[in-house]
């Protein structure tokens, strides 16, 4: 079976790690689906169909943000453009007695959840509404009252086999027949999106495990549509390192503000795609092998665990795999392409790419140095070896250890402040060359070079 599977965000803002994490597992899944010869596809459909709150700069945002991360699209679709579809759809329901008009107001509606919450019932709407004739909605709406729209469910067990959960049943008789369209015309998600995957060919939905209620009322209007019911995946949602809900920290949590911070997208993806799963937490080495990998057979049933930490360290790992044609364009835009020799001595003291600009400006210049000794300055530059090449820091040292008596961190972290000024970073024999003789012995005599 070939396989299609589709992301649907709103372009209402910013996308988020959340939703960014549902994007990148329909990509993999799609992507291993080619790797196995099922020819997957990935449809961005965006889902504009609120068109007070969907703006074209969030729409474009969603984009350049999933191009960034790697998840191009073999389709694209707005939903905004498929109303016509849509009312062909509500009036072939309404003709069959699926979708019927109610006049309550939510004010209405509470009451009643409260009436039978006192009495021990379940708060489901009862269904008031199909007894209405057409007197009854005539007089409603001279009012000044216009109807939502209901989709009547049957009110039995929906069960499917769910490909992130096992075998999974909802009771649709436990739940509220749910609103399709509202007073104002405006469609909510479900109708839309049972129409467009049917359309459009979706064969597989996946998704946060939040929708799993919401998956019985969806197969009801796919069978009541004639359409083929595609396979559901629910996964674990995300949740922060203390095991605490991330969603009130979504906004924070932004690709876009990633992005600003540095982070690589590899290193997002392979935090994204791995957390809550059976692969060690590692970074990929390209999203096709993340993809090449991946498998709902390896996600645990817990909520996976967005650690920022986690990210961190692999997105430190992922500079320090990048070799230098890789990194050549961006050390240039940064003006900091000093070669691969100086790439190869900084990427593993890297957390984020923009820190080789410090590195880039111990070894151009200029750096203060710090000199807590005089006297030991002076006498390392004596000492100083006239070239520099691959041995030089090794002689240098024991020179300096000869003439001074210093030894261990007394002798190698002065020669590491007065030379980088600073008591960290990339290794001094790699990096003495580098720097060269004339700037080491300017830097030795206290001079900002």
């Amino acid at each position: 079976m070939s396989v299609k599977v589709r992301f649907a965000p709103s372009p209402t803002g910013r996308l988020h790690v959340g939703n960014v994490r549902t994007a990148l597992v329909n990509w993999l899944f799609a992507q291993n689906a080619r790797i196995g010869g099922q020819g997957g596809q990935f449809i961005l459909r965006i889902d504009d169909t609120d068109l007070a709150r969907s703006t074209p700069e969030f729409e474009q945002g969603i984009e350049d943000d999933l191009r960034w991360l790697g998840l191009e699209w073999d389709e694209r679709h707005n939903q905004s453009k498929r109303f016509d579809a849509y009312h062909a759809t509500a009036d072939r329901l309404k003709a069959a007695g699926r979708l019927y008009p109610c006049y309550e107001t939510g004010d209405e509606l509470d009451r009643r959840r409260k009436v039978q919450l006192s009495r021990g019932l379940p708060p489901i709407y009862d269904r008031a509404a199909l007894s209405l004739t057409e007197d009854d909605k005539a007089k409603l709406e001279a009012e000044g009252r216009r109807p939502h729209w209901r989709f009547k469910l049957d009110g039995r067990r929906v069960a499917w086999e769910d490909l992130a959960r096992g075998h999974a049943e909802v009771d649709t008789a436990s739940m509220s027949d749910p609103v399709l369209i509202r007073e104002d015309g405006l469609y909510l998600y479900t109708l839309p999106s049972v129409v467009d995957d049917i359309d459009m060919g979706v064969t597989h939905v996946i998704r946060g495990e939040d929708h799993v209620t919401n998956t019985g009322a969806q197969i009801e209007i796919f069978e009541a549509l004639g359409g083929p019911v595609p396979s559901f995946a629910h996964m674990p949602l995300l949740v922060d390192a203390n095991g605490d809900a991330l969603s009130k920290r979504l906004g924070s949590l932004s690709i876009a503000q990633l992005r600003e911070e540095g982070v690589e997208p590899i290193a997002i993806t392979s935090h994204l795609g791995r957390i809550g799963t059976s692969d060690p937490l590692e970074v990929a080495e390209s999203i096709e092998a993340l993809g090449q990998g991946f498998a709902f057979s390896k996600m645990g049933r817990s909520p996976a665990r967005y650690d920022e930490a986690d990210l961190k360290r692999l997105n430190a790992q992922a500079l320090h795999a990048m070799d230098y044609n890789a990194a050549k364009p961006r050390l240039a835009a940064l003006g900091c392409d000093l070669g691969e020799a100086f790439w190869d001595v900084v990427r593993p003291n890297l957390e984020l790419f923009g820190d080789v600009e410090e590195m880039a400006r111990i070894v151009q210049g200029p750096i203060m140095p710090v000199i807590e000794d005089k006297a030991f300055a002076e006498a390392a530059l004596e000492v100083l070896p006239e070239t520099l090449g691959a041995d030089a820091w090794s002689v240098w040292t024991a020179a300096v250890k000869e003439r001074t008596g210093a030894k261990g961190k007394a002798l190698f972290m002065p020669l590491r402040l007065i030379l980088t000024g600073q008591s960290h970073g990339p290794d001094m024999a790699s990096l003495v060359p580098l720097i060269g003789r004339e700037r080491i012995a300017g830097r030795l005599r206290g001079e900002t070079v």
